[in-house]
């Protein structure tokens, strides 16, 4: 099982990775709303892995036959893998490459809030959450719980979908007694 989770949770968080790398420089350019579209879509992709884990190891390990419980274990194994090459990246990223992000990401923000029209009540409420956050993201532990935050539900629910797809378990032949 071991084998099986870390090679395919190794691909699934290298694909990830490669596509974080390959996006965030184009952020600024496709928009926060496109680009969340893309980092979705992303995620989505790399976890594609855990059904062909899961599918590997009923094929290869289990003689065609997995339990949803084993499935689950294969499949939550390499999304957690998965999730911690998604943390890295972005701290990474966001410490090394990109210390501004919040300062860009609430200013975007701001000013959608203002093209829209809003208060300046609710611009200053937007400004204070924004610091609060930007202050709370220098913190490594809290950036990188809530950057685990964004991939993990993705993960467990196509390990939940692909677990419940993949269960195969031996039918039980009854001997007739005559």
């Amino acid at each position: 099982m071991k084998r099986t989770i870390l090679i395919f949770g190794l691909i699934s968080g290298a694909i990830s990775s490669l596509m974080m790398v390959s996006t965030i420089p184009f952020l600024h350019k496709i928009g926060s709303a496109k680009g969340a579209i893309v980092g979705y879509t992303a995620i989505v992709l790399s976890f594609m892995l855990v059904f062909f884990g899961i599918r590997s190891y009923r094929e290869n390990v289990g003689n065609g036959e997995i339990t949803f419980g084993t499935a689950f274990l294969v499949g939550i194994g390499i999304t957690l893998i998965s999730c911690a090459f998604y943390v890295v990246t972005w701290e990474i990223i966001y410490f090394k490459f990109m210390p501004d992000f919040m300062d860009n990401y609430g200013s975007h923000t701001i000013e959608k809030l203002r093209a829209a029209g809003a208060t300046a009540e609710v611009i200053q409420a937007k400004v204070k959450e924004f610091d609060q956050l930007k202050a709370s993201y220098k913190n490594p532990l809290y950036n990188s719980a809530l950057t685990f935050l964004e991939p993990f539900p993705v993960g467990l629910l196509i390990t939940l979908a692909s677990a419940g797809v993949l269960t195969k378990k031996r039918k039980v032949q009854i001997a007739a007694t005559s």
